[in-house]
């Protein structure tokens, strides 16, 4: 089967999820010829990560671990993070629940969202650790904790006019889920830091130039992207995994420190002033009429 006659089979079926997984806030889909574990996101009521989705990933995650292991051959070569919402590939954190959270300054709630968000990063940064590769197709816009992410991904795939960025300066936060560590590491720190701190939502063209996305895909044509990827891949396939190695032990994230980033994200967060929440809410009423 061609890539062509993949990616339309891919687009028919990738609503169908095992009855034995059914979730509310995730698709997944399986496709055996290359081995690939496909899992869009649709989260509800706004299209950035629930704590619901979160978990879904979670358990979509450990139930792709669990398949391997009981595997005698890997049943996963590739894991693809996608969303099915038009134009919308996840719009960062649930901010009308960090509203919510800091307005009583419940630390400890925020703490756990921050961890329920660190635990499905690591997993995707160190591919589950496993041999497979975790790839991003991004083919609408992602901001905040999505272009986190999407940047966790062993390959970042993103189709032309996707917009992308970190506007978490803009109520005086910084994102605290991976961003400085994993811009820092493909572009150095100081250009981590002017993204970071610019609020500036990039085009895919402007990320690419800058390395940051490995692959710029014509509209509408990301999934034949992946495929693409997946067929110069497998037929190298001892070269591709040894540079995954190298990459991992060259440039490697820990748990501890994404943890200890988001601690300091927290603690941030406790101290934004009411102004900065107004602007928050501004912000959470544009995911709302996403």
């Amino acid at each position: 089967m061609n890539n062509l006659a993949r990616v339309t089979e891919l687009q028919t079926s990738n609503k169908k999820v095992s009855s034995q997984h059914q979730y509310s806030q995730l698709s997944v889909y399986y496709d055996a010829k290359y081995k690939a574990g496909w899992y869009y996101m649709h989260a509800s009521p706004r299209p950035c990560f629930t704590a619901q989705l979160l978990d879904e990933i979670n358990q979509y995650q450990d139930f792709v671990k669990l398949e391997m292991k009981a595997s005698l051959q890997q049943k996963y070569n590739y894991l693809i993070l996608s969303s099915d919402i038009e134009g919308i590939f996840n719009l960062g954190g649930d901010l009308a629940v960090f509203q919510k959270l800091i307005q009583v300054g419940d630390k400890d709630s925020l703490l756990n969202y921050a961890i329920k968000c660190i635990d499905v990063l690591y997993n995707n940064i160190v591919h589950l650790e496993s041999e497979l590769t975790t790839i991003a197709l991004v083919k609408g816009d992602a901001l905040g904790g999505g272009f986190e992410a999407a940047l966790s991904s062993n390959l970042l795939i993103v189709e032309e006019g996707v917009k992308m960025g970190l506007p978490e300066v803009l109520f005086n936060l910084f994102p605290g889920m991976g961003a400085y560590s994993l811009l820092s590491r493909k572009v150095g720190k100081a250009k981590a830091e002017a993204i970071i701190l610019s609020g500036k939502l990039y085009s895919a063209e402007e990320l690419f130039d800058l390395g940051i996305v490995d692959i710029l895909a014509k509209k509408g044509e990301g999934e034949m992207e992946v495929y693409r990827y997946i067929n110069s891949a497998d037929k190298r396939e001892n070269s591709y995994q040894a540079i995954r190695k190298v990459k991992d032990i060259i440039d490697p994230i820990t748990y501890q420190e994404l943890i200890d980033i988001t601690k300091i994200w927290v603690d941030s967060a406790l101290n934004i002033n009411d102004k900065d929440l107004r602007m928050m809410n501004k912000l959470v009423m544009r995911q709302n009429v996403k």
